[in-house]
C-alpha cells in the first residue's frame, strides 16, 4: 500500500453512525455549549483583541475541517489505486459553511465591516448552528473524521455565538439585526449566483449541487422552505427565505435580550 493510500484509510477510518440524541450528539452538544461557556469566563471582557483571537483559532479549526473533508471526499483508495473524483454536492458554501468565511472577512477588517460580520457569527450563526445541533438530520454518516468536523464546524458556531452575545460584542439591537442581515444577504446572493452558474453550464447535468438548498432547479429539500419552493414563484420564495432567517436571527438576539433586561432590573 502506498503512503498517500494509507492516509486516506486513516483519514476514512468508520464508525457506527451516530444516532440523533444518541450518545455522540448529546455529549458533542454538551461539548459545544461548556466551550462558550469556558469562553465567557475566560474572557469575560469581551474587548476586540480576545474576540480576534476567538475567531483566529474558530477560522484555523473549521478550515483545516473543511480542508480534510474535502480531501477524503474527493479521493479514494481501493487497495491499489488513488483516484480523485470531485463531490460538487459538497462544495463548501452552504449556511454553515458561512462562519467559517464571515470569520476570515472579520479578521482581515476593522470598523463597520467587521462589526458587521461579527453580528452575523452572533445571530444567523448561531441559529443555523443551534437548528442543527437540535435536529441533526443527515448531518452523520459511518466516518469517524466526519463526524468530528461537523460537530466542530456547527459546535462552533454556538460556542462564538455565546461568547459574542453574553459579553455584549454584539448588541441585541435592530441595528445589529440590520448589518447581520446585510452580510447574510449577501450570502444568498453568492449562493444564487453559484446555483444559476451550476445550471447554464450543465454542471446540474452530471452532478448534485445546489447551495444553500435554494435553487430553482434542484428538488426542493430544505425543511420547511421546500413547501414555500413548491408553490412559489422563486424570486418570490428567496424572498421569504432570507425573511424567514432573518426572523430566526432576531430570535436569537431576542432570547439574549431577555435576560439582560431581567437582570438589569433586579439591580435596580
Amino acid at each position: 500500500m502506498s503512503v498517500w493510500g494509507e492516509i486516506i484509510t486513516w483519514l476514512q477510518s468508520p464508525m457506527p453512525k451516530p444516532q440523533p440524541y444518541g450518545a455522540y450528539h448529546l455529549l458533542t452538544t454538551a461539548a459545544a455549549i461548556l466551550v462558550g461557556v469556558l469562553l465567557c469566563v475566560w474572557f469575560k471582557q469581551g474587548t476586540e483583541k480576545q474576540v480576534r483571537r476567538i475567531l483566529l483559532v474558530t477560522v484555523i479549526l473549521t478550515v483545516l475541517g473543511e480542508v480534510y473533508k474535502q480531501l477524503i471526499y474527493t479521493y479514494s483508495f481501493d487497495g491499489s489505486v488513488v483516484t480523485a473524483d470531485f463531490q460538487w454536492y459538497a462544495f463548501p458554501f452552504q449556511f454553515c459553511s458561512t462562519p467559517m468565511y464571515v470569520g476570515l472577512l472579520a479578521l482581515l477588517t476593522r470598523g463597520k465591516l467587521h462589526r458587521a460580520c461579527c453580528d452575523y457569527l452572533g445571530s444567523f450563526a448561531v441559529f443555523a448552528g443551534a437548528a442543527v445541533l437540535a435536529y441533526p438530520v443527515d448531518i452523520y454518516i459511518d466516518w469517524i473524521g466526519i463526524n468530528i468536523q461537523t460537530m466542530i464546524c456547527h459546535g462552533s458556531m454556538v460556542a462564538v455565538g455565546i461568547y459574542l452575545l453574553y459579553t455584549g460584542y454584539v448588541r441585541c439591537r435592530y441595528k445589529t439585526l440590520l448589518r447581520a442581515s446585510a452580510v447574510f444577504g449577501v450570502m444568498v446572493v453568492i449562493a444564487a449566483v453559484m446555483n444559476e452558474i451550476a445550471y447554464r453550464t450543465g454542471l446540474l447535468e452530471i452532478e448534485d449541487f445546489n447551495m444553500f438548498f435554494i435553487s430553482p432547479y434542484c428538488e426542493p429539500s430544505l425543511p420547511v422552505y421546500s413547501q414555500v419552493q413548491a408553490v412559489v414563484p422563486f424570486p418570490w420564495c428567496l424572498f421569504i427565505y432570507i425573511l424567514g432567517f432573518m426572523a430566526a436571527a432576531g430570535m436569537v438576539l431576542l432570547l439574549a435580550w431577555i435576560p439582560r433586561a431581567l437582570i438589569g432590573k433586579l439591580k435596580k
